[in-house]
């Protein structure tokens, strides 16, 4: 089960003057990231994980609003919640995913489970108000693949005689543990589609692609599936890491390639929901040195820039410059659930200045602000309305529209910034009802 543009759609589904419009949530700054778009905002060509600039131009109707993780954990809370009722196996995979191997469908038939994922659906959409798109075939990778065929708001099940044909005209992408650079190599030997994978001679892809992760991937281009549902420890870390075919001690190329790794490691962390606090560079260079270096902020957070800008500027602290690199790789530890501002904004590149000593000071306050700043997107409680979001903010003024998931389209009104009757609001109170958090963690 893989809910449907998870992040916008909770934005959706908790500010209903947004619903049925264009919707991308990111960072909102000149170096933003799309973190999730709306099905009406990809029409345009706007998509995750694209820079926010080139999203906007794409689609220039779109809302825009900041990420809103612990409001996103808690819808999907909710939803896992549904989940685990109906299936005593679930692994869930990240904040909007999850794989389910309920007893009852045992050896059943197509109808069966096309009538277990209909009710399953309905129910997510009734009681929590998102939309789920269920795949469902024998083994993980044909349900995922499914699930993804069957989106946006739909299923579909796959048959046991029916996989091969499915999953063989499929191009390679589509299978686990095929990305980009993997990508690239079978398309130089002309191996595009699934099918034509699976019919490679076994050596053949062992030796283009290693011996276990060619072995994995023939075995499941064939169909060829026995990874088990169970649930996962939940990750320490999250990372992405490329060996070069050929070293490279140019300065600004490894630069390009440690964002790209960072920018990976991201689109993961993003998908768990979660925030981090240290990143990790590791480089092996051209004798098989390994050199991991690390930077940690002062609060988690999941915003792009911040997290390339501290894998760049330590760079140069783990090797002189002119050293011939085979590996890059950034990983992100120190996770949380949620996220805090941090009083300080971070160097954006090494050339701005030394990485700051990690908690070896006492911080200074931070600035007062001589007026109130209002965001756009930011929930605000008011004495008299109730609970808000920010439309638009400027000249002293702030517009809130007061409405949340359970209120409808609400009535936008506009207040003076400083007006003493609005105050900053927990994000989780835009669900309209009383949802249980965990303890711990503030954040917004």
């Amino acid at each position: 089960m893989d809910m449907d543009a998870f992040f916008a759609s909770v934005e959706q589904l908790t500010r209903p003057t947004v619903r049925s419009r264009p919707v991308l949530v990111g960072g909102l700054g000149p170096r933003g990231t799309v973190a999730g778009a709306s099905y009406e905002a990809r029409e345009y060509g706007a998509k995750s994980a694209m820079p926010m600039g080139e999203a906007r131009r794409r689609c220039p109707v779109a809302v825009v609003l900041p990420p809103r993780f612990r409001v996103y954990q808690v819808v999907s809370r909710q939803v896992l919640g549904i989940v685990r009722e109906v299936s005593d196996v679930v692994q869930q995979v990240s904040v909007d995913e999850a794989f389910l191997e309920p007893a009852e469908l045992a050896g059943a038939d197509v109808q069966r489970v096309e009538e277990f994922a209909g009710a399953l659906r309905a129910r997510v959409q009734r009681e929590v108000g998102v939309v789920a798109s269920i795949g469902a075939g024998p083994g993980k990778q044909l349900a995922k693949i499914a699930s993804g065929l069957a989106k946006p708001d739909g299923m579909l099940v796959v048959p046991p005689d029916e996989q091969l044909e499915l999953l063989w005209a499929l191009p390679v992408r589509k299978m686990w543990g095929i990305g980009p650079v993997t990508e690239s190599k079978l398309h130089r030997i002309g191996v595009n589609t699934i099918g034509e994978l699976a019919a490679m001679h076994p050596q053949d892809v062992t030796s283009l692609l290693g011996q276990a992760v060619g072995g994995e991937l023939h075995r499941l281009a064939q169909g060829v599936d026995d990874h088990p549902v169970a649930e996962r420890a939940e990750a320490k870390q999250v990372s992405a890491e490329t060996t070069f075919d050929h070293d490279i001690a140019d300065r600004e190329t490894l630069l390009a390639e440690v964002v790209g790794q960072a920018e990976n490691a991201h689109r993961r962390l993003v998908s768990s929901g979660r925030a981090a606090r240290t990143v990790t560079l590791k480089v092996r260079d051209s004798d098989f040195t390994t050199i991991s270096r690390a930077e940690t902020f002062s609060s988690a957070t999941s915003e792009l820039h911040t997290l390339s800008a501290a894998a760049r500027r330590l760079l140069p602290i783990a090797l002189p410059p002119g050293t011939p690199v085979r590996l890059v790789g950034v990983s992100y530890s120190g996770l949380a659930t949620s996220e805090q501002e941090s009083l300080f904004d971070h160097p954006s590149d090494p050339e701005d200045g030394p990485a700051p000593e990690p908690e070896s000071a006492e911080p200074a306050e931070a600035p007062r602000p001589s007026s109130r700043q209002w965001r756009a997107g930011d929930d605000v409680q008011h004495a008299e309305h109730g609970h808000g979001w920010v439309q638009g903010s400027g000249h002293g003024r702030v517009t809130i529209r007061f409405e949340t998931a359970t209120t409808g389209r609400g009535v936008a009104r506009t207040f003076a910034v400083d007006d003493p009757l609005l105050s900053a609001a927990d994000p989780v109170a835009s669900l309209g009802v009383e949802v249980d958090q965990p303890c711990g963690g503030g954040g917004r």
